[in-house]
């Protein structure tokens, strides 16, 4: 009796470290509660080194309509409102407590009327076809339900000669893909080569499709510009 005891404890101590594990895992795709806070809040300083990088890639004219999705804790909004003084900037995202955050990340700017925070998915965006100038995606293209489909929604909401900027911290093939290997299939997460993110775009309808690296680090932006 005592041994099926310690089987039964074992066998339940190792369930719970799968669903603690699984939740912990889903604040990274979808944070939610106090912790998803804490989440984006991390985010908004780890990826800003890397955000700041890849948003030099691409000209940002002062007076742009910019989109950035998967707006997270609004860090990049924050930058790209900064980018564009003369311009308007909208972030969307799927996560209550994102939205939340990025609106207090960006008060001021939001109360100034240059910035809105929107809740919504990628896989339908909530604007009129040929709205923004550029559209930006910092560390969110891996959860996307359906990239291709979600890529050409990108290209829908793009005014004529406006440009895609995809950041991300990783992609297979990079200096570090044995760990990243192993990370990115626990968070159910897309893990592309350089030449599958120049075929999303390319396939998408972009043209111009380019993609940059920084020597010995992870990071990838893929560009892009919708046709005239």
């Amino acid at each position: 009796m005592v041994w099926v005891f310690k089987v039964a404890l074992a066998t339940l101590l190792i369930a719970g470290i799968f669903r603690l594990t699984a939740w912990l895992l889903q604040q990274v795709r979808k944070p939610s509660g106090q912790l998803g806070r804490r989440v984006v809040r991390a985010m908004n300083l780890g990826h800003a080194t890397m955000t700041d990088w890849g948003l030099q890639q691409v000209t940002v004219p002062k007076n742009s309509a910019i989109l950035d999705v998967g707006c997270g804790g609004g860090r990049t909004v924050q930058k790209l409102a900064a980018l564009a003084p003369e311009g308007k900037v909208v972030g969307l995202d799927y996560s209550t407590t994102s939205v939340a955050v990025s609106r207090n990340t960006n008060a001021d700017a939001i109360a100034a009327g240059r910035v809105r925070i929107e809740e919504g998915s990628v896989a339908a965006l909530p604007f009129p076809d040929g709205t923004f100038d550029i559209v930006t995606a910092v560390e969110t293209h891996y959860y996307w339900p359906d990239l291709p489909a979600n890529v050409r929604e990108i290209l829908r909401v793009l005014k004529p000669g406006g440009s895609f900027v995809l950041i991300a911290e990783t992609y297979s093939g990079g200096p570090s893909r044995i760990v990243y290997g192993m990370v990115m299939p626990l968070l159910g997460a897309a893990f592309l080569t350089d030449a599958e993110h120049h075929d999303l775009l390319t396939q998408a309808g972009f043209t111009e499709v380019a993609t940059k690296h920084v020597s010995g680090k992870n990071w990838i932006c893929a560009l892009g510009r919708r046709p005239d």
